[in-house]
């Protein structure tokens, strides 16, 4: 068996408010402050990025029960009216590197400030890396799913609750 191959990597900033607890749902409309590391960054790291109206950000589940990893198959939310999915078939949190990402909507750039909404992390969580989205990079030919997500997600980026 060949040597497993690790390395590291550094946080560039953090998720200031929005969601202080990880919830399945209802993420749509929730603000955010992505603050990038001013001893590292300059505001010339974020020059041109206000042209840009979404984000995909690289994080980090830092919440998450490390001894609660899966990397078999379970049904997603635990819910046994859904088949059995094995670990490269969700995107959950009980993970190997324990990575999220997650694709919001820029609302401003202040400095080194990254205002946004629709972010699916919390409130501390360590921030990996910050890409703008090109249209082109998205999804090419047809887009296909199992049922089970679509109904899983149908209230995902719902209206934010209470």
């Amino acid at each position: 068996m060949a040597d497993r191959e690790t390395f590291e990597v550094e946080v560039l900033g953090h998720v200031v408010g929005g969601r202080t607890e990880p919830t399945d749902d209802h993420w749509g409309g929730t603000q955010a402050i992505i603050r990038l590391d001013g001893d590292r960054f300059t505001p010339e790291a974020t020059r041109e990025l206000e042209t840009f109206s979404h984000l995909e950000i690289v994080f980090r589940f830092h919440l998450t029960d490390q001894t609660d990893l899966n990397l078999g198959a379970r049904s997603p939310r635990d819910n046994p009216d859904w088949p059995k999915v094995g670990v490269f078939g969700h995107r959950h949190m009980r993970r190997l590197n324990w990575l999220g990402v997650s694709r919001c909507r820029l609302v401003k750039v202040d400095g080194l400030d990254l205002h946004v909404e629709d972010l699916d992390a919390v409130d501390g969580t360590p921030v990996l890396d910050v890409k703008p989205w090109f249209a082109e990079m998205g999804a090419r030919g047809e887009v296909r799913q199992p049922q089970w997500v679509s109904d899983m997600l149908g209230d995902y980026y719902g209206p934010t609750q209470g």
